[in-house]
């Protein structure tokens, strides 16, 4: 599995280089107030993915983590209750004796 994994990194890293290499052209983009800007066309795309991507990427990330600590805090609680329930069976408690009252004793 870790091989496909690999391959497929590799993949994609010798896509984005060739897609780099064929489009490596000078691109304006026009900002506010007139203000133009030159750059390749590829650091614009990886730039614009990045974007996108890293926003959502961190997000899944802080959701993941948060529900990794609540799953674990409620694995705790259920196994100290199961300790609990454990040693509830393991060391029985005695049955009451008879209820303790103020009352002397019947005479007969």
């Amino acid at each position: 599995m870790q091989f496909l994994k690999t391959l497929f990194w590799v993949v994609l890293a010798v896509a984005a280089v060739i897609f780099a290499m064929r489009n490596w052209t000078p691109v304006t983009v026009n900002l506010w107030g007139g203000l133009l800007v030159d750059a390749k066309l590829p650091v614009l795309v990886f730039g614009a993915f990045l974007a996108g991507f890293l926003p959502t990427f961190a997000y899944h990330r802080a959701t993941r983590w948060r529900l990794k600590r609540r799953l674990d805090s409620h694995e705790r609680a259920l196994a100290d209750m199961r300790g609990i329930g454990d040693m509830a069976a393991t060391h029985p408690v005695a049955p009451p004796t008879a209820p303790l009252t103020t009352e002397p004793p019947a005479q007969s």
